[in-house]
């Protein structure tokens, strides 16, 4: 049985509070075969024996596309999980800090979240958008109930890539406009359009294909473009937006489309004022605001969006990740006056499928029953507070920045010496320290130098300490 993941904002002192059973207390028994999951029973993945670590990562490595990334020298085949727990092949168990990239809100194997999606495929599995159904009937009531402003309107898809496309392509048939604002070192998908918009060499396979993309400066105040200090800088990357429009443009836009924290270019996170004033700039020329809360939704930044935090109502929303707990579902949210300029045909043959539409009705109970989103921000100050004294105890911590339960760790030469060299070395030893240990942590930024930890919304204070003494004892191993 993995550790419960109940034990958040417990008092200091009490006994769900303590530190989460040491790995080598669980030892490395493994799961009777009638418990372990169906594929391992099957002889075409391997053969009937239980297979490990090694044997499921050489399979999938056999047949995937080479360009599928992995994390660590040694790729980790996840088996099972409970809560914020996971257990590989070979029965080693980790705390996870990464949830999938974000995606596993309230724990993995969320007993209601499976239950509901269990119930929904006694029912039907699948009807495509030309039938409603009751789960995609809800759960847009109840995304556009929960969204800022005067959003009204609600379409679904698969994925953010999809989402994040549909919103683009929303705000030039709304605008009449085709020229669209991005931001550098985002991240917007895989599509011909998505990578267009992803300001992110790494993520760019062919060079643009779609044109009318612009790129403005990213709120990356430790890496200032200018070499400006907020808040002394009057906050000059959104101003030159309004530069960008008026020489790269022909004077009017479709919009701007922005992260509130920019996830994959390494949890950059704007100043105070940059979304507004960015924001107030592109309604100027005509343009509407896509705001990309693919990440940064569904509480993750200790508000239930993180657009919440600037105070603005967006015109047109995107969100994936953590809408369903890990079941494949995304949607576009929008004002219904941009809505209604779609007017040719428009359909989704997985959008909306009623099991992921049922599994995010369950995640939206289970983050309002429990109230995760106070959970994010309480247990998300002390995960800073921990991340911050590591900043001053180790040079290699250059910058430390993120809200609520998404923070990242931007890790450089020498920090106190004054040397910001992006040092993704570091950061990949860091990340084997942290495996070694039991803590399995995410990886960003333009260079690769960014620590990214973003647990799961039903994280404990003892799991939030244990990480932190994880970590700690990983930055002490790569300066000894």
């Amino acid at each position: 049985m993995l550790p419960s993941s109940r034990d958040r904002l417990a008092p200091p002192g009490s006994a769900v509070n303590a530190r989460p059973v040491p790995l080598a207390a669980l030892g490395n028994a493994r799961p009777p075969l009638d418990e372990c999951c169906t594929v391992r029973k099957r002889q075409t993945l391997l053969s009937e024996h239980h297979p490990t670590n090694a044997e499921v990562a050489a399979k999938f490595k056999q047949f995937a596309f080479p360009s599928t990334a992995t994390y660590y020298a040694q790729a980790i085949a996840l088996e099972r999980g409970r809560g914020t727990w996971v257990r590989d092949f070979d029965g080693n168990t980790y705390l996870d800090f990464f949830g999938g990239i974000l995606t596993v809100s309230v724990g993995h194997a969320n007993e209601k979240v499976n239950a509901a999606a269990y119930a929904q495929m006694q029912r039907i599995g699948h009807t495509s958008t030309l039938y409603p159904n009751l789960p995609i009937a809800e759960l847009a009531e109840r995304l556009v109930r929960l969204a800022p402003g005067k959003i009204d309107k609600a379409f679904f898809c698969s994925s953010g890539t999809e989402a994040n496309e549909t919103a683009a392509m929303l705000a030039q048939l709304h605008s009449g406009q085709q020229e669209l604002i991005a931001l550098r070192h985002s991240y917007s998908g895989r599509s011909m359009l998505a990578q267009a918009l992803t300001g992110n060499a790494k993520y760019r396979a062919v060079p643009t294909q779609v044109p009318g993309i612009k790129h403005a400066h990213a709120p990356y105040c430790y890496r200032c473009p200018f070499g400006l200090t907020y808040p002394s800088c009057e906050i000059k990357c959104a101003q030159d937006i309004e530069d960008l429009i008026q020489t790269t443009t022909a004077g009017q836009v479709a919009g701007i489309i922005a992260e509130p924290i920019l996830g994959v270019g390494g949890f950059i996170t704007p100043p105070a004022g940059w979304m507004k004033l960015a924001v107030e700039i592109v309604k100027k020329y005509g343009g509407v605001f896509i705001c990309d809360e693919v990440q940064t939704g569904f509480g993750r930044t200790g508000k239930m969006w993180g657009v919440d935090h600037e105070g603005l109502a967006p015109d047109v929303m995107t969100m994936a990740k953590g809408i369903a707990n890990g079941y494949p579902i995304s949607a576009v949210l929008a004002r219904t006056p941009i809505a209604e300029a779609w007017t040719s045909g428009n359909i989704a043959t997985f959008g909306g499928n009623p099991i992921a539409c049922a599994a995010a009705n369950a995640t939206l109970d289970v983050i309002e029953e429990d109230k995760l989103v106070d959970n994010a921000a309480a247990l998300g100050k002390v995960l800073r507070e921990g991340l911050d004294e590591l900043k001053q105890k180790y040079a290699v911590v250059g910058d430390v920045r993120g809200r609520g339960l998404m923070q990242g760790v931007e890790l450089v030469v020498d920090e106190k010496a004054g040397d910001r060299t992006p040092n993704p070395e570091a950061t990949l030893r860091i990340l084997e320290e942290t495996r070694k240990r039991g803590l399995l942590i995410g990886r960003g930024g333009l260079h690769g130098n960014v620590l990214r930890v973003a647990p799961s919304l039903i994280v404990g204070r003892s799991e939030v300490e244990s990480a932190l003494k994880i970590l700690d004892e990983s930055f002490a191993a790569l300066t000894s």
